[in-house]
């Protein structure tokens, strides 16, 4: 008699295919920031010119993810991701002509950062109700996607400068644009059976909406994490992000800051691979207590410590926020239904990225009123104060590993 067929290996033919678009693209996307302060700045414009670029990136992004996890929800993730892949390989292309036959206009770039904005906005929310389609073990992809993940951060931006040593800003956009145009390739060569809710018929865009908003509010778990996370964006990431690159660049030099920013990275891809070894009965209860990691950065940060110390702190910071997030986003994967995820996620993306920008557009004048060290150090003590927060409130303390993770 034969032996009833087990679920399918993490490294089956879909997981491959979706962890080589994965890495390709963060791998170009870290390559933006580079391409864009090159470009500009190379051509004599503003240094505020990369911040709006940029700006305009998140601006669309921030809009319209919410949209973008109705319409994953609606023609399924994978369809959504390769339209979101399409549409902005060209937007690159014409950055890497623009960029190598002369200087383009500022609104030109502003355009096309914005609807590269658009096409992540159309991509992230399909990310998470792909993973538990295609790996039985959701916890262990999320744990190899981050390793992988972070690794690729790190790779961008140094591609982006081997590449600016040998040749020119329209090579690195060029190279982006090949990016997408991989990524794209290998989420068309997947092959994802459908299930009965890609089927359903679909109510208009608002209903849809409500429909997610529903879902959203039903989770005590869910909703409160993501408030408590605004809190958390507002005043710890978002200032952190900001106050961290001017403090070191300040004292120690904008090498030391890439040093630790790469360092930084070393711990995202140590943290995914602690969490691909530990699987704790209650996920985001684990991941609370890791949390305590980034109080000891903000600390080092706010109190001058050595090079070395804030090499510590960084590495440790970002051991604990990688390992966070495989135990947030597996928890959200596997206890979420597929019908409602992407749009799930897509409100948690929207909340966490809204209030993160807030927080850094506060952090400049905030430090100048009473210094970037106290911002830091206060920083640090609410960052203990969410971790309590979130060990305190019940059905997030409480929520334990869904049946089968």
């Amino acid at each position: 008699m034969p032996l009833p067929a087990g679920p399918p290996p993490l490294w089956n033919r879909n997981f491959r295919l979706f962890f080589v678009a994965r890495a390709v693209a963060v791998l170009g996307e870290g390559m933006v920031p580079v391409g864009l302060a090159a470009g500009l700045l190379g051509d004599g414009r503003p240094d505020s010119s990369v911040g709006y670029a940029l700006g305009a990136w998140i601006g669309t992004f921030a809009a319209l993810v919410l949209f973008g996890g109705v319409l994953a929800d609606r023609f399924t993730a994978r369809r959504m991701m390769i339209i979101a892949d399409l549409l902005r390989l060209p937007g690159a292309a014409v950055l890497a002509v623009a960029f190598t036959v002369g200087s383009p206009p500022l609104w030109s770039v502003y355009a096309l950062s914005a609807l590269s904005g658009v096409g992540a906005a159309l991509f992230q929310p399909g990310v998470a109700s792909t993973i538990p389609r295609i790996a039985s073990d959701v916890q262990r992809a999320n744990a190899v996607l981050r390793v992988v993940e972070s690794l690729m951060t790190m790779a961008g931006p140094a591609l982006a400068g081997l590449l600016l040593a040998f040749s020119d800003v329209g090579t690195v956009f060029a190279v982006n644009a090949a990016t997408f145009g991989v990524s794209a390739l290998c989420l068309a060569l997947m092959r994802i059976p459908a299930l009965a809710h890609d089927r359903i018929a679909r109510g208009s865009m608002r209903a849809e909406l409500a429909i997610g908003w529903r879902e959203f509010t039903a989770r005590n778990w869910l909703w409160g994490v993501i408030a408590i996370w605004t809190v958390y964006g507002l005043t710890v990431a978002g200032p952190m992000t900001t106050l961290t690159a001017t403090l070191v660049t300040g004292d120690h030099g904008s090498s030391t800051y890439g040093v630790l920013m790469a360092v930084n990275g070393a711990g995202n891809a140590a943290g995914g691979l602690l969490a691909l070894r530990l699987r704790p009965r209650r996920p985001l209860a684990a991941g609370a207590v890791a949390l305590l990691g980034l109080p000891v950065n903000l600390y080092l940060l706010g109190s001058g410590a050595s090079v070395a110390l804030l090499g510590a702190g960084q590495f440790i910071a970002g051991a604990a926020f990688a390992f966070w997030l495989v135990m947030w986003s597996t928890s959200v994967q596997t206890h979420v239904p597929q019908e409602a995820l992407n749009r799930m996620h897509a409100y948690d993306v929207a909340g966490s990225l809204l209030m993160m920008a807030a927080g850094r557009a506060l952090a400049g004048p905030v430090a100048e009123a009473v210094g970037a060290e106290h911002v830091l150090l206060v920083g640090a003590g609410i960052a203990v104060l969410v971790v309590g927060a979130l060990l305190v409130v019940r059905p997030i303390r409480t929520l334990g590993r869904a049946h089968g993770t």
